[in-house]
This record gives structure tokens, C-alpha cells and sequence, in this order.
């Protein structure tokens, strides 16, 4: 049982989804992302589940990291999200209908890790084959530089920065399904504008738990000055609309 936070609002003490959790290998890094110490992170800090990708799937091997996520999502009650190797669409075009068959609902791309442009070839084939397969996408990236070839799809910008906060608002106001992470909207009206401008279901809570500190994107929000309505939708409203009945 995690202990309440201080001062935090009782209705603000769980979050119940973080749309941006990795686990897995790390190549480099003094980091502990096995899914033992991720969930334990996201326990510590109030959140309940995790939209779950393998860096292995990522940054080594799509497919040996997607069936590396099934079995970890299946023992540990987190949500699926697979990825592909945007390098290779033609291998991506058969794993993204092996996940779809498989009842894989999410679709994470990691096109600035990859050393994959804005304009390629490969990214645009890979989004459209996943928007025909009716998966959602979460994606890495510059949302000023990347949201082209996304228009017309659901998608989460997971980089949205604070200060792209204007250029996401008219993004979103023109793309139906362009959403944003939280993670580093860290201005002191960031989230607020978001949420006044174009609505709290374009914002998605994230904390890329394990590679940042959860704590600042968690007690941002939880400090935020959303009302309470807008506040849940952010923290798992959002992401049960893209998981349909899996809740």
C-alpha cells in the first residue's frame, strides 16, 4: 500500500494511467528499467498502470521486444503498447498486423531514436499502416517537426514541450486526434492552456518512468489548477478512450 502524498488533494492521490512507461534493456545507462523497478517508480508515486512499451522492441528487436511485452503486460496487469523498427517498414508492415490480430491496441514509435526523419518514406508507410489496422500512436519527436505525416490519425505526442504549447493548440484544433503528453508541459500554465484551449481530453499524463524522475510530471499535475472533471480525464480519461472496453 502506497502512503498518501502530503498536501495533495484526496481525489488527486492516484493517477491511473501513464501514457508514456518503458522497461527493458538499456544500453549505457545506470539505470534500473527492469519491470520490477518500474512498477515499484510508479507505485511510489501514486500511479496505478502504466501504457507499457519494451525499449528492447524500441532499440534492438521489435519482435523479440513486442512478445517481451505481452508476456511482462500479461503477468503484470499493465497495458500492451508495441513498436516497430521504422527503418524496415516492409518487416513493420507484418508486425504491425501480428499485433493488431493480437488484440494490440497501441502503437509506439520512436522516430528521433531510430535516426528517422520527419519526411521519410519509411514513417509515412508505417503510420498509415497502423492507422488501417486501427491502432492509436504514441510517438517521440518534436510535435512541430513530426505532426505532418500524422494528420488524420490518433496520435500522442509524447515531447510536447512547454514551449510548443501554441503550436500544439493549433494543431489540435485543426487534427481531432492530436493529443499531447504532459511530461514536459512544466510552465506554470502549460497544462491549464492546453486544457482551456482546445480541452483536458487533448492531454494525456506521461512521465517516461524509468529514463526521467516520475515526481515532477506527477506533482505538476497534481498541483495544476484543472478542475477536478478535467483532472481525471488527464489522469486516465484520455487513454481509456484509445483502450476501448480493455480497460
Amino acid at each position: 500500500m502506497v502512503a498518501p502524498l502530503p498536501l495533495i488533494p484526496g481525489a488527486r492521490q492516484e493517477i491511473a494511467l501513464d501514457v508514456d512507461v518503458l522497461f527493458g534493456a538499456v544500453p549505457s545507462r545506470d539505470v534500473d528499467a527492469s519491470m520490477d523497478a518500474v512498477g515499484e517508480q510508479l507505485a511510489r508515486h501514486g500511479i496505478a498502470r502504466g501504457l507499457v512499451c519494451s525499449l528492447r522492441g524500441g532499440l534492438f528487436d521489435a519482435r523479440s521486444g513486442n512478445d517481451e511485452m505481452r508476456k511482462t503486460t500479461e503477468q503484470t496487469g499493465h497495458v500492451a503498447v508495441g513498436t516497430v523498427d521504422i527503418r524496415d517498414a516492409l518487416t513493420a508492415e507484418d508486425e504491425i498486423a501480428r499485433l493488431a490480430a493480437e488484440g494490440v491496441r497501441l502503437l509506439r514509435l520512436f522516430p528521433p531514436e531510430q535516426w528517422v526523419e520527419p519526411d521519410s518514406p519509411g514513417l509515412r508507410h508505417v503510420v498509415g499502416t497502423a492507422a488501417a489496422h486501427g491502432l492509436v500512436l504514441l510517438t517521440s519527436g518534436d510535435v512541430s517537426r513530426y505532426w505532418p505525416v500524422f494528420t488524420g490519425t490518433r496520435v500522442c505526442f509524447l515531447d510536447v514541450h512547454a514551449y510548443r504549447v501554441a503550436d500544439f493548440v493549433l494543431l489540435a484544433r485543426r487534427e481531432p486526434g492530436f493529443t499531447a503528453s504532459t511530461r514536459m508541459l512544466v510552465g506554470p500554465d502549460s497544462i491549464e492552456r492546453i486544457a482551456g484551449e482546445v480541452g483536458a481530453h487533448r492531454l494525456a499524463y506521461g512521465s517516461r518512468a524509468p529514463m526521467h524522475d516520475v515526481m515532477p510530471s506527477a506533482l505538476r499535475l497534481r498541483m495544476s489548477g484543472l478542475g477536478d472533471e478535467e483532472w481525471q480525464q488527464v489522469a486516465g480519461g484520455t487513454a481509456r478512450t484509445w483502450l476501448g472496453d480493455d480497460q
